[in-house]
């Protein structure tokens, strides 16, 4: 409820203005069985008096026409603030993952978030919106028949206070049975959403093993889960209307009953009766509403808790203190440990020393730690104990921001966004001329393929994208890096999906990018770093050998192995 009035603060003159429109749609409403009595009483009791009868009609209708108005501009007052709200909300979350650990996101799936900031927003919204616009207009309208009703007959009123209220009590019970359903109905949609996104983004190896049978398989089983719990959320939940409506049907039909003893005896008018069974059905329509809307919100709240608990996650810790020395690329590990889960050590006493221009490359086998160590010296992941220093500065003391911008990323797996190959290699430099990104990526041997798009450096590209390859991909993003020029760079594999003719050329931009800067490389084909300044060999978190490329060899050792193992065929 804190984090929701922290929403609704801004719009409170919006909600002001919302419960003002309500009261007057409540008291008009109240007001139509008065007239219609009225002119029921007037056309029964006494002489037919057509200019009060006119008089009587045209009140009926500026009344009718005044809660038309005041209901069409309280919804619109209502969507636009729930909107707003959902607005604000959805970017708050998808703010917050920019501030959340790497840790965290690794431990939840693309789809449960993506699952909370589209639908759960939605859901949550759509249950904020009836329950505002329903709550307090039935609250007044509750309040405002029991005051019309005590005006007309005491007795019956009294009658009408004490049986109503059983409908809510029975909507009450059936909605404390469904809250669990509602649950797992939004937990099993995050898990659809994942397995969908899993499935589209893998199609290409669905497909090579002829796996679209198992997946659609698959899919059914969590669809039919879904289906079942959503079916039994929903058939229960719309018992409450129609039990809510046979309690109040059953009340009506009594005081109907009993108003009619009571006419009978002349102590109250035909007209009085026919208000006061209009105040008995509006009386009994908000307990009908409120037990709609309770089911509505149980599920809003559901949502609402999911998207809170993601918004409410602890930010990645960080300082705002700049780096205020000139970066050369002096980085130092200190007696480093570090684990991904915590009874779990991976990396155990690490200490490292990398100069000003060095070119490291980093070996082993898949799962030794490469990646694992660059993530460290990039600060995605925060260390167990020791220290990692850049120019002498400790990570700690420093925001991630600062640390980031000296270095330069080229990744195994490409990744680029659906905007223009333009504006994709601006996402390094944004202040780059066209005559700087042409120079990069003439280097990097890209320029004559985007000149044969349809529109060049202009053109459209997308993720999954057929018309561009992967190795096209990887290129752009060497290019980007190359545009940025960073103080450090840090290849992972970065060209394993280029040819080798191609690789060759690029190597030799690489060569140039990185004269008199820190660049660390990991490679699985050793053939590429023989010219390193060090290599790191890795095994099972550790470094194991450290040297050049000949003294490695002349070891006997790991690296000995490792190598001739790639060239025994």
């Amino acid at each position: 409820m804190n984090r929701l009035i922290k929403y609704i603060k801004p719009y409170r003159f919006l909600l002001l203005a919302s419960l003002l429109l309500s009261i007057l749609i409540v008291l008009s409403t109240l007001y139509v069985p008065v007239i219609v009595g009225k002119c029921i009483d007037l056309l029964i009791y006494q002489e037919v008096d057509f200019i009060s009868l006119k008089i009587l009609l045209i009140t009926l209708a500026i009344t009718i026409c005044i809660t038309a108005g005041s209901q069409w501009l309280q919804n619109l007052i209502n969507n636009h603030t729930s909107y707003n709200i959902c607005r604000d909300i959805r970017n708050d979350a998808f703010n917050k993952i920019h501030h959340l650990s790497l840790a965290y996101l690794d431990n939840h799936t693309v789809g449960e978030i993506t699952n909370s900031i589209i639908n759960d927003v939605d859901t949550f919204n759509d249950g904020l919106l009836m329950g505002f616009n329903t709550l307090f207009t039935s609250l007044l309208t509750i309040i405002g028949t029991i005051i019309y009703m005590l005006n007309i007959n005491i007795s019956i009123t009294i009658v009408v206070c004490f049986l109503t209220p059983l409908s809510l009590l029975v909507s009450r019970y059936i909605s404390s049975k469904t809250h669990l359903l509602f649950v797992n109905q939004s937990s099993l949609r995050s898990d659809i959403n994942s397995y969908v996104d899993e499935m589209i983004s893998n199609q290409r190896v669905v497909h090579a093993f002829n796996q679209q049978k198992n997946t659609q398989n698959n899919l059914s089983k969590i669809n039919d889960s879904y289906k079942n719990t959503a079916v039994k959320a929903t058939f229960f939940s719309s018992l409450t209307n129609p039990a809510t409506r046979v309690v109040n049907a059953i009340v009506y039909a009594f005081i109907a009953t009993f108003g009619g003893l009571i006419v009978i005896k002349n102590t109250l008018s035909v007209g009085a009766l026919s208000s006061f069974l209009s105040y008995a059905s509006q009386y009994t329509k908000p307990f009908n509403e409120i037990s709609g809307v309770i089911v509505e919100l149980q599920n809003a709240l559901v949502c609402g808790n999911r998207i809170f608990d993601l918004i409410n996650q602890e930010n990645e810790y960080d300082v705002t203190a700049a780096l205020n020395k000139e970066v050369k690329g002096n980085i130092s590990l200190d007696s480093v440990f570090f684990s991904y889960t915590k009874d779990k050590p991976f990396i155990k006493n690490l200490s490292l020393d990398i100069k000003t221009g060095e070119k490291v490359a980093i070996v082993g086998p898949t799962g030794c730690g490469k990646t694992t160590l660059i993530n460290l010296i990039m600060n995605f992941y925060p260390i167990d104990s020791g220290s990692i220093t850049i120019e002498s500065v400790d990570y700690s003391m420093i925001s991630k921001a600062s640390l980031r911008e000296n270095f330069g990323m080229v990744l195994q797996d490409s990744w680029i966004k659906n905007v223009s190959i333009k504006e994709n290699l601006l996402m390094a430099k944004e202040n780059a001329t066209d005559k700087e990104i042409i120079e990069v990526c003439k280097k990097c041997h890209i320029h004559n393929f985007i000149k044969r798009l349809p529109n060049g450096y202009d053109t459209i590209i997308r993720e999954n994208d057929s018309t561009i390859s992967t190795g096209q991909k990887q290129l752009l993003c060497i290019a980007r890096i190359m545009l940025k020029d960073p103080k450090i760079l840090i290849l992972d594999e970065a060209t394993s999906n280029i040819d080798t003719r191609t690789e060759i050329r690029i190597q030799q931009a690489f060569d140039d990018l990185m004269q008199n800067k820190t660049s660390l490389i990991v490679a699985h084909r050793l053939s590429t770093i023989q010219n390193a300044d060090i290599i790191l060999v890795m095994k099972n978190g550790q470094i194991i050998e450290k040297g050049k490329h000949q003294q490695l060899l002349n070891q006997k050792g790991f690296y000995y192995n490792l190598y001739n193992a790639q060239f025994e065929q």
